[in-house]
Formats: structure tokens, sequence, C-alpha cells
């Protein structure tokens, strides 16, 4: 039988979503304020990164460059440097918003639970799966069955230091966004209310033609949403990763996004070899101007990027 999450702790949780803007509404939040720097959370820039920075480094650089929260994603060898990488943040006042976290509740989640436990912080944490496709309802229902069965003992751990579980889209079955919906109703009624989503356009190339439509399935349970640059078939030309502005897609995202009434943190990323200074200092130039477009108030070309080797986009258009 399983275990029902105490009253205190689904209030506790329940409260947090609430601060993590998991609690929606339907008025939309205008574009300036929820693509302001101040809601802006900075991705994949651990181990991806040309300069390989220390916790300290990263930290002064996040600082600088005006960020408040950092998604975290690691490698083994920076599991020796988890302490002073939340260290690092607080002395500079950046939350850790987010954790990349394992698979299944190994030995490694536990310590991370055990880490974050230590320093009372209560990151969301990222957790993806993949799978082949299923044919038909009934083998659809019981991998829903059994990625929720996968699911429920991070979560349980994760509710007791105050946590939400955010399903990460990487692709496969487990990428797509309405079997994550799926497996989210599936746990609810055991009294898990921490699991929502984390959407990440690099991961949904396939999905360019039914984005909106996807939004407003996933919404009520959209912990985060991480922004890319998007070209249509980006992913099977080797631009699936680029620098906002750069995308002939981007004006359509943010302004599907900021009519869409949601109005959680944004993530940009680097997710690339370049520097990821000079990668997030892209996204964040690439972002104001296409704020700008949505407002109508553009008069400056398209910003030219750092990073990007790439052909950029006329200035023109």
């Amino acid at each position: 039988m399983y275990r029902r999450l105490s009253t205190i702790a689904t209030l506790v949780l329940l409260f947090a979503f609430a601060l993590r803007g998991a609690s929606r509404t339907e008025t939309a939040v205008p574009a300036l304020e929820l693509f302001d720097r101040t809601n802006l959370v900075a991705w994949c820039i651990v181990p991806f990164d040309a300069k390989k920075r220390t916790p300290e480094q990263r930290a002064e650089m996040l600082q600088r460059l005006g960020f408040r929260y950092l998604a975290y994603d690691y490698r083994p060898e920076h599991i020796q440097t988890f302490d002073a990488e939340i260290l690092a943040l607080k002395r500079r006042g950046i939350e850790m918003f987010a954790w990349w976290f394992p698979g299944e509740l190994n030995a490694e989640a536990r310590g991370i639970l055990e880490i974050l436990k230590r320093h009372r912080i209560r990151p969301q944490l990222w957790v993806s799966g993949g799978g082949e496709p299923v044919s038909g309802s009934s083998a659809r229902a019981l991998r829903i069955e059994a990625e929720a069965a996968r699911i429920r003992p991070i979560a349980e751990a994760a509710a007791e230091i105050g946590c939400a579980v955010a399903l990460y889209n990487h692709g496969g079955w487990f990428g797509e966004p309405e079997n994550q919906v799926a497996i989210i109703r599936h746990l609810r009624p055991m009294g898990f209310t921490n699991v929502g989503v984390v959407y990440n356009l690099h991961h949904g190339h396939e999905h360019i033609d039914r984005f909106a439509a996807i939004l407003e399935t996933i919404k009520p349970h959209l912990l985060a949403l991480n922004l890319n640059g998007m070209q249509r078939g980006g992913d099977r030309k080797g631009n699936k990763i680029l620098p906002l502005g750069q995308g002939e897609l981007d004006e359509y995202y943010l302004r599907t996004i900021s009519k869409s009434g949601w109005h959680g943190p944004i993530g940009v990323l680097n997710h690339t070899d370049e520097d990821a200074e000079a990668r997030l200092q892209d996204n964040l130039d690439g972002l104001e101007w296409l704020v700008q477009r949505l407002q109508g108030e553009a008069t400056l070309p398209r910003p030219k990027p750092r990073s990007w080797r790439g052909p950029v986009i006329s200035t023109a258009d």
C-alpha cells in the first residue's frame, strides 16, 4: 500500500509551489515582466562551459550578468564540489533553483537529497526518462503505471524535504508532454502533489506545430520553461542549440508564451562547448531584442552573437 504524504508536508509543498509559480492564473503577464532578468534561470552551464569555471567563478559570473537563479547540471567530477557550489551561490545571493536529478532513487540521488537537507535549500528536482513509443491504450496505460512507479519514490523523498519534482522532456516516450501529464495525474490520487513539468524548447523540435496546444495542456503543471533559439528542423541540421534571436521561430514562441497566461520561471541555456558567459550574454541580448519586437518597439538590428559560428539571420527581418 502506498504511503500517503502527511497533511503538513502537503501544505508545505502547496505553499512552495505557489512561491515557485506552480499556481497559475489565466491573466497574461506583460512580456517585460515574464522575460525580465529577475525571472531568468541559467541552465546547462556547469559541464557545458569552455572555461570550466569553479563554483566561485560561476557564481561571480552569474552575479555579474544579473541572474538570480541557477539550474544545476553536473557530472561525476562535480560531486565533490556540491557543497562549494551551494555556498558560493549563497555568498552571491543566487538561488539554487533546480537540480538535474538521477532517474531513480539510488545512492547518488540520496546523497544529493542529504546535501540539500543539510544546506536547507529546496530546488526543483529535474528528472528525465526515455523509452520507445508504444501502440494501443493498454500498452500506454502500462507504461504510465511503470513510469509513475519509477517517479513515486523520488517524489516521496523530495516531499520530505519540501522539494518539487519536475518531469524533464529529453526525448523518447517520456519526453512527450501528454505522457508526462498522464504520469502526474496517475500520481495525484496517491497524494503526490509535488510533481510537475519542466519544458525544454531544445528538446521540442518535433512539437513546433502544436506548441500552443502543448502549452495549454501542461500549463497547470508547468514549473519552468527553458528557452532556446528555434529553427524548423534545426535538430537535424546541426542547429539544435541556438542563441535566442537567431532562430526563425523565436518571436512566435515568445509571443505564444506571453499570451498563454503562464507566468513561471524562464530558463536560458548554454548547453554547448562555448564559453558559458558568452552564450548566456547572447541569450540575454537576443531576449531583450525579441521582447522589444513583441511590444513593437524594436529599433535596433538583430544582435550579432558572440558564441554562435553559424549563419546569422539577416538583420532586415
